[in-house]
């Protein structure tokens, strides 16, 4: 562990609404993937902890799931992760889509408030997407957003192309409190390969069906066994779904749909391994499961 002078260390909550691109930072970030990615909102459930490892600073990225208004349980469980993030920060990354119209913008002042209220550590604002937009266009935006709280830092970047990213890393890192090297250069993220390998599935789940099917999903790893003569990993996983009309999406005609998404999650969990993968997937009807306490237990958002 790195105890050197002037070493710099803490947690950075990436905070914003749904889809400004955290797990796409996060993962620029880490050099891998670590957290899933589509174009749908509130893909990311869980709060994915992602390890930068510099010179003389080591940040802790919480990535969580978006801000949004809660009614359902999955949904105010996902509330409660991203705000006890912010609780906890040595910094605040609040991630915002610089792309959104100024209508969108407005309908959401009042909850940008709110959980910007309760920040209570340095923050900094990253302005995500700016490769959508023109750069006449970009003061307006960063002079709405400096008016709802005083910021220490505003940063135009696009997480999908790396402009600005390096910049943003070092404000964030300026901000850090002094103190030691939590986890060894070389471990980018503290969850484990079981919970990666759920959300490699659930993310082919999101890209290759209809858009009210995903949010009533979600994975259950069954069996994670590590076969050492064949170096390969055979993995066990339940699909869990609200409807019998929700199963048949998945499965598909004779089955197509699940293969198809069986064998994209496969590519993605053999390059995350490193090995040889097999993936054995069967989809279940749980009905109202999203809010089911011991379900969502299982998946690892209650406490």
């Amino acid at each position: 562990m790195n105890q050197a002078q002037n070493y710099h260390s803490g947690v950075v909550a990436v905070v914003g609404p749904p889809n400004a691109g955290k797990s796409t930072l996060l993962n620029r970030y880490l050099q891998q993937k670590i957290a899933i990615v589509t174009p749908l909102p509130q893909t990311t459930r869980n709060r994915i902890q992602g390890i930068v490892t510099g010179e003389d600073y080591q940040m802790i990225l919480l990535d969580t799931p978006g801000l949004h208004k809660a009614k359902e349980t999955l949904n105010k469980e996902m509330m409660r992760i991203a705000l006890e993030a912010l609780a906890e920060a040595d910094v605040a990354l609040f991630l915002a889509d610089a792309s959104d119209d100024t209508q969108r913008r407005e309908r959401h002042r009042s909850e940008y408030c709110g959980w910007l209220e309760q920040v209570h550590c340095p923050s900094v604002l990253a302005l995500n997407k700016t490769d959508l937009i023109n750069r006449d266009q970009l003061l307006p935006v960063i002079e709405w957003y400096r008016a709802l709280h005083p910021f220490n830092a505003i940063i135009p970047i696009s997480a999908m192309n790396g402009e600005g990213a390096e910049q943003l890393l070092q404000e964030l890192v300026s901000r850090l409190p002094e103190g030691p090297q939590y986890y060894p250069a070389d471990i980018p993220t503290d969850a484990t390969e079981r919970f990666i390998a759920a959300e490699l599935i659930r993310e082919k789940i999101f890209l290759r069906t209809h858009q009210e099917v995903p949010y009533s999903t979600a994975v259950l790893i069954d069996s994670f066994q590590e076969d050492g003569l064949k170096g390969e990993v055979i993995i066990h996983a339940t699909i869990l779904v609200e409807r019998d009309s929700q199963k048949g999406i998945i499965i598909g005609k004779n089955g197509a749909m699940l293969g198809d998404i069986r064998k994209a999650a496969v590519r993605e969990i053999e390059k995350l391994l490193g090995c040889k993968a097999q993936l054995r997937l069967w989809v279940k009807v749980k009905k109202n499961w999203t809010e089911n306490e011991q379900i969502l237990r299982e998946l690892g958002m209650q406490a």
